[in-house]
């Protein structure tokens, strides 16, 4: 397995506390900006399909816009129903301007 640090977003694009979608490798991306940090997940909540950053942000925790499955940002683990699983989280790191996020397997 490869794992490669690509870049996804400027991070001028993620205001603080606000949250991001993008698409990479493949990928459905969210990117959160919890106070002043970034984190990445999986944008598809793991009850349905939902984008999460068509919810809301508030204190390091997502809640998903279509049945209120609630995730923390940091770890992706599930607070809950009706959510059957945890979500898929990423490590980031900020070069520059640049938002990098490590993914397994891109190409």
């Amino acid at each position: 397995m490869s794992e490669e640090w690509l870049t996804v977003a400027l991070r001028s694009e993620l205001p603080r506390g606000a949250m991001k979608a993008v698409a990479f490798g493949g990928r459905e991306l969210a990117l959160y900006d919890v106070e002043g940090r970034v984190y990445a997940t999986d944008n598809l909540c793991t009850h349905a399909y939902a984008l999460l950053t068509d919810g809301s942000l508030e204190g390091g925790v997502v809640e998903c816009p279509l049945h209120g499955g609630r995730f923390e940002v940091a770890t992706g683990k599930g607070l809950g129903p009706p959510i059957p699983c945890d979500l898929q989280t990423y490590p980031t790191r900020v070069l520059d301007n640049e938002i990098q996020v490590l993914l397994p397997d891109v190409f």
